[in-house]
């Protein structure tokens, strides 16, 4: 299942609807364009806490996901990455039901 999670979201990192890295998900929490907020499972506590309390402030939707910072990373094209702001509805809306799908099983 996480299969279907990095290729969903590497989808929208080319179509450009990813904010990556703690800064510039904070900016689009700031902004108001970030839809869901996704933080890989080795992310440090205190780095959590930060953005965590972020999307706290701008209402934004978060998930901590089985998936490593390196598994991201290496799915995105990118240096390991442990936080992503999801800046498309839709894209948000996919990804939190194969979240959903990965925490019970799946329906088939």
């Amino acid at each position: 299942m996480n299969e279907k999670l990095l290729s969903l979201l590497g989808i929208a990192r080319r179509a450009g609807r990813l904010s990556i890295g703690f800064d510039a998900a904070a900016e689009s929490m700031k902004k108001g364009r970030s839809y869901l907020l996704l933080l890989a499972d080795d992310i440090s506590e205190r780095t959590s806490g930060s953005i965590i309390s972020k999307a706290e402030q701008s209402g934004t939707e978060i998930l901590k996901i089985n998936i490593s910072m390196e598994q991201i990373g290496n799915a995105l094209g990118k240096k390991m990455t442990g936080i992503i702001s999801v800046n498309d509805s839709g894209f948000a809306e996919k990804l939190k039901a194969l979240f959903s799908e990965q925490q019970t099983g799946g329906m088939y």
